[in-house]
């Protein structure tokens, strides 16, 4: 099935008139193209990712997903006061400034002003204060102690006389980072360019992860990362001009409830719905294991994971049984709907959980949605149920941002209106705790209470998935689906390299 329509798109494909891509400019496509590139607004994963190739910050992360210096060095004068000094050599803007300690005191007084709405403002709240004392150095003033501040230290920095000007950093990104902004007028394509040799990358959106594939195989884009059926995966693997290659992930996927929704809001609903979900089943055939199951949003392994969790194991009898319960049968049934994003794959993994959840007796009403038009309802809190990902985060304080009752958005990330007195008084022991083990042990508590109560089902960590043709050399895989190995891919002139058995399958 997979072949055939494969073989009938490229057809149209083949009989299309399209202008020959420029050889030296590296393509990747992308599912979704990037919503903001305004790294002070951005939500959206793919805008994080690209936002990453164009700016720089203060902290970055290593393998444990401890804080490690990025453009600066730091050093603790008290519990509540950090003195950060940026590293030389010093960084220039693409507009020529240099990066200085005034810029890193503006992008985060900016977004701590709450008359500016940035959604990351909820994370950096026990900033009390943050002042330039050269222009190497800086100090941040805390409300509090917290042992895991710097973590938190992630903004992208963006220069000072363009934020007082105004500019729109959505339209024209201005940043220090490996990549500079080329263009962006052409709608869902976005040119950038490598600093250090002048090599261009361009992100093409293409919906439909058939064609994506198509177009890998055609030389019109030249690698491709995620968001690809199992069944396209395994037929890229099988052609001999293209390289496939994956590794575990640590992305989260998850089924969201609307809290404040009668049906939803009822945790008997949330428990039997974890339990009517085959999660096992799902890996293994549909995924073709290239997933591994999730207890809670982050993975045991990490310094924050919680190790002891007990899983909803798979039992459409018990299901049923929390849904008699609740006040649901035969005779009055379970009626939701369902919202998922018009990704072709998204909308299969949903219409099995529609079936899985329909045998237990609940009638799900799926719907699916341009990816602007669904994210925006989520994010108004315009849905019952919905599946979705969470996508290279590093710290626990995420927790605040997605759990913490007064973090609405646009404030926050509690999308579904998630309140727990419980939740709300252990974020608030975390702000008191003085070491990591003593927050550690707090999270752990945390995601206890979260299991119970179910804001979110916990589905899986998907395997991080990347496909190129032959030209590309040297691409990095990262475990969070950043595109940072963009920094150091090689584009081979693709016409030393022979097009092999490209029109095999045509």
């Amino acid at each position: 099935m997979i072949l055939s329509r494969i073989f009938a798109l490229s057809l149209l494909i083949l009989t299309a008139c399209s202008q020959p891509p420029d050889t030296q400019i590296l393509r990747m496509g992308l599912a979704n193209a990037p919503l903001n590139l305004d790294p002070r607004f951005a939500t959206d994963a793919a805008s994080e990712r690209i936002n990453r190739l164009l700016y720089q910050r203060l902290v970055e992360f290593d393998d444990q997903s401890l804080p490690v210096a990025g453009i600066a060095d730091w050093e603790t004068l008290s519990p509540t006061h950090y003195r950060f000094r940026l590293r030389q050599p010093t960084s220039r803007f693409t507009h020529e400034k240099l990066l200085d300690a005034a810029d890193v005191v503006a992008t985060y007084q900016f977004v701590l002003d709450p008359q500016n709405a940035s959604p990351h403002r909820s994370a950096l709240e026990l900033i009390e204060d943050v002042t330039q004392i050269d222009q190497q150095t800086l100090d941040f003033h805390l409300k509090r102690s917290d042992p895991l501040f710097p973590a938190y230290l992630v903004l992208a920095i963006q220069p000072a006389d363009l934020l007082a000007s105004r500019h729109p950093f959505h339209e024209q990104p201005v940043g220090s980072g490996p990549f500079r902004f080329v263009d962006h007028s052409k709608p869902g394509h976005l040119l950038l360019e490598r600093h250090r040799d002048g090599q261009k990358v361009e992100f093409i959106e293409v919906k439909n992860p058939t064609v994506r594939t198509l177009k890998l195989l055609r030389g019109e884009i030249d690698l491709l990362q995620n968001d690809l059926a199992p069944e396209l995966v395994g037929y890229l693997r099988s052609r001999k001009e293209v390289e496939v290659a994956n590794r575990p992930g640590s992305n989260f996927s998850y089924i969201g409830f609307n809290m404040e929704d009668p049906a939803t809001g009822n945790p008997l609903v949330r428990r039997a719905i974890a339990h009517a979900i085959d999660r096992e089943t799902i890996i293994s055939q549909v995924l073709n294991s290239a997933a591994h199951p999730a207890l809670a949003l982050f993975p045991s392994e990490h310094w924050a994971g919680a190790k002891d969790l007990e899983s909803y194991d798979y039992s459409p009898q018990l299901a049923r049984s929390l849904l008699a319960e609740a006040g649901y049968d035969a005779g009055h049934p379970l009626k939701l709907v369902y919202k998922t994003s018009s990704d072709p794959f998204r909308i299969r993994l949903a219409t099995i959980i529609q079936s899985q959840l329909k045998q237990v007796g609940i009638e799900v009403d799926l719907r699916s949605y341009d990816w602007g038009t669904f994210f925006g309802d989520i994010k108004a809190g315009r849905f019952q149920i919905y599946s979705l990902a969470w996508v290279g985060i590093r710290t626990p304080d995420i927790f605040r941002y997605i759990f913490a009752s007064d973090s609405l958005p646009p404030k926050g990330a509690n999308r579904g209106r998630y309140s727990s007195p419980e939740v709300d008084r252990l974020l608030k022991e975390v702000e008191q705790a003085k070491t990591l083990a003593e927050q550690a042990n707090l999270y752990r508590q945390l995601q206890a209470i979260l299991q119970q109560d179910l804001p979110y089902i916990p589905l899986w960590y998907e395997n991080q998935i990347f496909a190129s043709r032959r030209t590309v050399t040297g691409y990095q895989l990262m475990t969070d689906g950043n595109y940072d190995g963009l920094e150091q891919v090689v584009l081979v002139n693709k016409r030393e390299i022979p097009d092999a058995e490209t029109n095999a399958a045509y």
